[in-house]
């Protein structure tokens, strides 16, 4: 396997921070653009296109409302649209929730795509000699997370099959989730217990233990590494000279076309859909891994 999710855990890492960190700090619609469609792109091929199209409606909600409220309450901007209520709505408004919008969703779908590849066994090689405890701990909560979630859904549908509680009665539905809690605190303490258990039997805590690591970092991973952080620090530079800003208020801007913003432009696409391109070259080298395209 040569997908996006075998390079080096450090690789990923620096690439969803990157990526995570560009999204928040720039409000360039291009730029954002960028990050929208590649996180779309890579969401769709790892997850599937109808797991895409389906989420795709509560994301589609989100950009929506925060569309919709920015305008009602921020007012400023140089060209009213309509009055409500003795209040303009602008378009400076609007655009600016709409790419506030979008900077949000990007970072929802990257988080998601994040939790896809980095796994807890990828977070403890790199943060366990650092931050043992924290980083046990941190693991450990991404993990019974689900689980937990995954046990309440199988006591609620047990009970219902038992007959003790009905969907239609508030009064039937509260004493059905309090009971759904109270197994839900008894599983939990067994479930911790043979945890600890589990981690003293391979000898968590000794002093002098080894450790063996399954992440080996290769030639391929030096060059991805060596092409995110060259591209950041060519996006850094670009941002830090002003070649990219745009202003929503007190009127919308024009987008910049010199030399410098395009080669932001180019440098951020090329950025946000490497792992997409990583993941569909692989599918296409590999007909028998499942494929989504």
């Amino acid at each position: 396997m040569k997908g996006f999710g075998s390079f080096h855990p450090a690789v990923l890492f620096t690439y969803y921070i990157t990526v995570i960190a560009f999204s928040m700090v720039t409000m360039n619609p291009v730029l954002i653009s960028s990050s929208l469609i590649g996180a779309f792109v890579l969401y769709g091929v790892e997850f599937g296109a109808v797991t895409l199209l389906s989420d795709l409606v509560s994301y589609a909600c989100i950009f929506a409302i925060m569309t919709t409220v920015n305008p009602l309450f921020v007012h400023d901007g140089e060209t009213p649209l309509f009055f409500m209520n003795g209040n303009a709505v602008t378009l400076e408004a609007i655009m600016y929730g709409a790419a506030s919008s979008m900077m949000i969703v990007s970072i929802l779908v990257w988080c998601r795509c994040y939790s896809k590849y980095m796994t807890t066994d990828k977070f403890l090689y790199l943060f366990g000699k650092v931050t043992p405890k924290l980083a046990l701990i941190l693991s450990m909560t991404f993990r019974f997370i689900p689980l937990f979630r995954k046990q309440a859904v199988s006591i609620g549908d047990t009970q219902r099959t038992m007959g003790l509680y009905s969907r239609g009665s508030i009064k039937d539905r509260g004493l059905g989730a309090f009971r759904t809690f109270d197994s839900l605190v008894g599983w939990s303490i067994e479930k911790s217990i043979d945890t600890a258990d589990s981690m003293k039997a391979r000898g968590y805590g000794l002093h002098g233990r080894t450790d063996y690591s399954i992440f080996m970092f290769r030639r391929r991973d030096g060059k991805m590494l060596a092409f995110i952080l060259c591209v950041s620090a060519l996006l850094a530079a670009i941002y830090m000279s002003g070649s990219i800003d745009f202003a929503f208020y007190p009127k919308l801007g024009n987008l910049e076309t010199d030399a410098a913003a395009i080669a932001a432009y180019a440098a951020a696409a090329a950025l946000m859909l490497v792992p997409a391109l990583t993941e569909i070259k692989e599918q296409i080298r590999r007909p028998d891994r499942k494929s989504v395209v």
